[in-house]
């Protein structure tokens, strides 16, 4: 693969930051709003999600409809407080894999995200790692909230690349949702599924022969 591969495309959540997505639903449990997960489902079906991360939606008018659920006493804070329980750490060894890999690689990512996650994991990786400007850890780092473009669609794939002269054919893509991988062959780009149940990030580059030494965990 190293011989056929000069840019690898990399997602966030769950190949470099750890996302506990039931986190969210917990927290405005314990808020007093144990239905939580039905409407997150009713909302999902109004597109609710699909707007906020595509920044269709505004952070203002998806706290108001996230007040129309589950009750209009909810301040802001409360909200994006319980939003963004799912996010958790970026282990210091995955970053230093995207530096080991920028040796060899073009390594660009690509994340379906919303503009109240943005500055909450950036705020963590400049906590807990030391990193002002995560972007810079990146060639080309990419939020589908600003893009206008998200996952699994060919139209965000081929814009990323384009920015940086990267030919689908030799990308490698790596994401944990297979529907979003399946978007990324259809694309045109090599792509791998990154099963969080049998590997992490760093036991899957190793496994592909990305780097040619360990990587140590």
């Amino acid at each position: 693969m190293r011989t056929r591969i000069d840019t690898v495309l990399l997602d966030l959540g769950g190949v470099l930051i750890d996302v506990d997505y039931h986190a969210s639903a917990r927290a405005f449990h314990d808020l007093g709003h144990p239905d939580f997960d039905r409407l997150f489902s009713k909302a999902r079906q109004d597109h609710l999600f699909d707007g906020f991360e595509t920044g269709a939606i505004s952070p203002a008018q998806f706290r108001d409809r996230i007040r129309q659920l589950l009750g209009p006493q909810l301040e802001d804070e409360r909200i994006d407080a319980c939003w963004n329980a799912m996010l958790g750490s970026i282990p210091q060894e995955r970053l230093d894999l995207v530096q080991r890999l920028k040796e060899r690689y073009r390594v660009l990512l690509l994340s379906n995200t919303n503009a109240i996650h943005v500055p909450a994991f950036e705020a963590i990786v400049a906590r807990e790692n030391g990193i002002a400007d995560f972007k810079a850890l990146f060639h080309g780092a990419y939020y589908s909230c600003a893009l206008g473009l998200r996952k699994p669609d060919a139209a965000a794939f081929h814009h990323v690349l384009a920015q940086h002269g990267a030919r689908p054919a030799s990308t490698l893509f790596i994401d944990d949702s297979i529907q979003h991988v399946e978007g990324a062959r259809q694309a045109g780009l090599h792509a791998e599924h990154l099963e969080l149940a049998h590997e992490d990030v760093l036991g899957l580059v190793r496994r592909l022969g990305l780097l040619a030494y360990t990587i140590s965990q």
